[in-house]
């Protein structure tokens, strides 16, 4: 079984071994979004452009509403590039900002990449999110050898000075920090024992911050986790631990701007989404931190019907449940998906698509395979016009 870090990695290491050679600029030569829908994509698509797409909606409602795209994706397939254009606002890499597909060495970095959908984001219209400076799953090889494990800090300090630097000015924010805590690792404030903790100890998230507001004095610097949505024991541990993580981080006046829920939500839960979820995003608005909703999608693993049009029915009443609590709160500014389409979703190699169900594709996302429109697509687009703020 595959976990979501393995996946991620995975798609991080093809990704980078398959870099265009030569600048952004020329990778981008004539292929400049005309905005308009090819013949290609069904018709379906059409209905949900334009003033109807999620784009529109969510800026109608103080949201801006994106996508993470694996991005050899988009450069391979014009109809996805044009069908994430029309409807995200802002976009993040899934994997290419990290360790181990941005610097394969000590002393080379390969930009290729993420520079070409910054290019691709300015050329539509949209923004864009770096992901992620800092986390456990994505440490090169190369830095956890006997030779260079003692220089860990230095490293440390240089790559984020080096990446934020090269970024700076562009991106809306970045996530600095991603899943520092982690309670069964029994460590002081619930802080996970990762390599950064070992080698550099728990200040390693102060010094991350600090370091990128040196090289970059605009982004939003993000703190983002998983495990926070639902009223059950293990996510209202993981809240307070959290919680009391970005207190302690706002009185160190640590550039904290924004916090990330990842959302991956699952659909047909015993637990509900309510309460817990609601008090811990009003918990950080009193800090003065905003809230973006960073991975969301919605795993369908536990549905026991293989009808998709009921499939489709309880993913996108999961995504209705979702939203509405979290949308409720004006401290939440950013919903993006983990992916926009369940052609590339990660969930079909996911942590829970094993022999517990069938073996069938996911429909977790807004978009199907062939790029329709389905239920999901509606229920995110009807909870950003509900939104209501007091």
């Amino acid at each position: 079984m595959q976990t979501r870090r393995e996946f991620i990695e995975k798609s991080s290491r093809t990704a980078a071994a398959i870099a265009l050679s030569g600048p952004a600029a020329s990778l981008l030569a004539g292929y400049v979004n005309p905005k308009q829908s090819p013949a290609s994509l069904p018709a379906s698509f059409h209905d949900v452009a334009g003033s109807r797409s999620l784009r529109t909606h969510a800026r109608r409602h103080g949201l801006t509403f994106g996508s993470a795209v694996i991005i050899r994706n988009v450069q391979s397939d014009p109809d996805y590039a044009d069908l994430v254009s029309e409807q995200c606002g802002i976009v993040v890499p899934t994997g290419e900002l990290k360790w181990i597909a941005l610097r394969p060495a000590p002393d080379r970095y390969d930009f290729t990449l993420p520079d070409f959908l910054l290019s691709f984001a300015q050329n539509n219209h949209m923004l864009m999110r770096g992901h992620t400076l800092c986390w456990h799953q994505s440490v090169p090889a190369w830095i956890q050898t006997e030779e260079n494990r003692p220089h860990t800090r230095q490293f440390f300090v240089d790559h984020i000075t080096t990446v934020c630097k090269h970024y700076a000015g562009h991106l809306h924010s970045w996530d600095v920090v991603n899943e520092a805590i982690l309670p069964s690792d029994g460590q002081p404030a619930g802080l996970r024992k990762s390599f950064w903790y070992e080698q550099i100890g728990p200040d390693y998230i102060e010094l991350a911050f600090r370091t990128a507001r040196a090289a970059d004095p605009d982004a939003k610097l993000t703190y983002n986790d998983y495990g926070v949505e639902y009223d059950s024991e293990e996510d209202a541990e993981r809240r307070r631990l959290i919680l009391e993580l970005l207190r302690n981080l706002k009185k160190r006046d640590v550039p904290l701007g924004a916090v990330g829920i990842q959302s991956h939500v699952k659909a047909a839960q015993p637990f509900t989404l309510g309460e817990g979820l609601a008090n811990y995003l009003e918990s950080i608005r009193q800090m003065g931190l905003e809230v973006y909703l960073t991975e969301l999608d919605v795993n369908e693993d536990d549905i026991k019907d293989d009808d998709p049009v009921k499939r489709d029915a309880i993913i996108a009443q999961t995504y209705t449940d979702y939203l509405k609590v979290a949308l409720a709160n004006p401290a939440v500014k950013l919903v993006l998906t983990w992916d926009i389409s369940d052609r590339f979703t990660w969930l079909n190699n996911g942590p829970t698509h094993h022999r517990k169900q069938p073996n069938r594709p996911q429909r977790s996302l807004p978009f199907d395979r062939d790029f329709r429109p389905k239920e999901a697509f509606f229920a995110i687009r009807g909870s950003f016009d509900r939104r209501q703020i007091k």
